[in-house]
């Protein structure tokens, strides 16, 4: 920006302008002229001014004056102060109403071009930064559905079907898949785009509260209404209510989900007008719902209503392909985030990040890749910025691990799987099932065998 910025310099002084013009102008600058505070704050009305060099004693409007009428209208354009050695004082004072800096006359030409230099590139700074906060909101609030994989492409696939569609989409996968983003993904390419995307946790909020927050309230209706509150589905009206965790709603709560599916109205908390709402409903759980319904904890009318087209999303495990372009992704986030130059991951980096089975799916790998990005100590990231369990330390390459195998008895394989899949998901016997694709009750009666057999082992010997 220094290169072709657009300086205002003010001053009652004919001299001292025509003399910061001609100084200001063989640097590059392109300099406008003000005679004093009105004609300056003119300027600065009239926009496209980068940065103002003002006097600080000037007739009409005072240089401290000309400073707080700017930045009230255009905040973003710093102001340096030229004071003779008696108003020195006044001038710091001014620095704490938004002043740059200021300069005591006479000043050499090289103290103010210094100066001048800094506040351009002190502006430059903030203004990238601005521009990559709102790059950062824009990638949290919209998401991005990156992957090549071919599990990825069947799930976009079915996604770009089913956007344009009005039907309810119940969403399917484990935690930290990315059941959000695809719900996301899914209201950015329908033709709600235009409307509101309002999320809402069903298992963070308890049954009470979880029922103000989507129906809204009257003044009144509970202790603490001090007011009338729309709820989720009146703000998502003409958009997409996403219900997150839908498996945690109460059994008092899913009638009153299903006659908004039904009927498309309800009543506010402690209210007796029937309100109409148009919404689209897009749901998403990690929990087996028709096992929930033949359990009776949730309710079967609802749930074919919901279910009208299930999106499966994968775990980071059955699409090691989406693993590198995932990791680089958020490298180029969380480098800019943090202000760091990386060139990308080592081979062996990449090569651990494919061989861990990653539990916590793309929410594990997002954290893994901020954390590494912090610690990186050189332009790459390597194996030493990874957590232990992902990077292996102390065990066998895969390939390794696979030849190691050959002709040990498969019984004991899948002992070695088994206790394997129970270290990396820290004896979580749910996380280990789904790891290794098979039923929780599986791996407790293989566990139970395995206690029982060591203890016939311990007993012992009749004599």
């Amino acid at each position: 920006m220094s290169e072709t910025a657009t300086l205002l310099v003010a001053d009652d002084d004919p001299g001292l302008r025509e003399s910061l013009e001609r100084t200001l102008t063989r640097e590059g600058y392109r300099v406008l002229l003000a005679s004093d505070g009105r004609a300056a704050l003119e300027r600065v009305q009239g926009g496209g001014i980068d940065l103002i060099v003002t006097d600080l004693k000037m007739p009409g409007l005072t240089g401290l004056e000309l400073l707080r009428a700017a930045k009230a209208i255009a905040p973003s354009v710093d102001v340096i102060l030229l004071t003779a050695f008696g108003t020195v004082e006044e001038a710091v004072k001014a620095m704490k109403d938004g002043a740059y800096d200021f300069l005591t006359k006479p000043f050499r030409r090289e103290q103010l071009l210094k100066l001048i230099d800094k506040a351009l590139e002190r502006r430059d700074l903030i203004e990238q930064n601005r521009a990559l906060r709102q790059q950062l909101e824009d990638l949290r609030s919209k998401g991005q559905a990156i992957g090549a994989s071919p599990a990825f492409r069947r799930m976009m696939t079915l996604v770009e079907q089913v956007a344009d569609s009005s039907a309810t989409v119940l969403i399917q996968g484990e935690s930290g898949a990315g059941k959000e983003l695809v719900a996301r993904t899914i209201h950015e390419r329908s033709p709600r785009r235009g409307g509101p995307f309002v999320a809402v946790n069903c298992a963070a909020l308890p049954e009470t509260l979880l029922e103000s927050e989507l129906f809204g309230y009257e003044k009144g209706a509970f202790t603490g209404a001090v007011g009338r509150k729309e709820g989720r589905f009146e703000l998502a009206h003409g958009g997409t209510l996403f219900l997150d965790e839908v498996a945690d709603l109460s059994l008092v709560t899913q009638p009153k989900i299903l006659r908004v599916l039904q009927q498309g109205e309800f009543e506010r908390l402690g209210g007796i007008r029937t309100l109409a709402v148009d919404v689209r409903i897009v749901a998403a759980t990690n929990q087996n719902l028709a096992q929930m319904v033949k359990d009776r904890r949730f309710r079967e009318d609802l749930y074919y209503r919901l279910n009208v087209i299930t999106v499966y999303v994968p775990p980071l495990r059955e699409k090691v392909e989406d693993i590198r372009l995932l990791a680089q992704h958020f490298l180029r986030v969380y480098a800019a985030k943090n202000n760091r130059t990386l060139e990308g991951l080592t081979p062996e980096a990449i090569e651990r990040l494919e061989s861990y089975a990653w539990p916590g799916n793309v929410r594990e790998l997002e954290n893994v890749i901020e954390r590494a990005v912090v610690l990186a100590r050189e332009r790459r990231i390597t194996t030493e910025e990874l957590p232990e369990e992902v990077s292996g330390s102390g065990r066998r390459a895969p390939r390794d691990a696979i030849m190691e195998l050959v002709g040990t008895p498969l019984a004991e394989v899948e002992q070695r799987l088994l206790d394997e899949a129970l270290r990396i998901t820290g004896g979580n016997k749910t996380q280990a099932a789904k790891l290794l694709g098979i039923d929780v009750r599986t791996v407790a009666r293989k566990l139970d065998r395995r206690e029982g057999a060591e203890e016939d082992t311990d007993a012992p010997e009749n004599d």
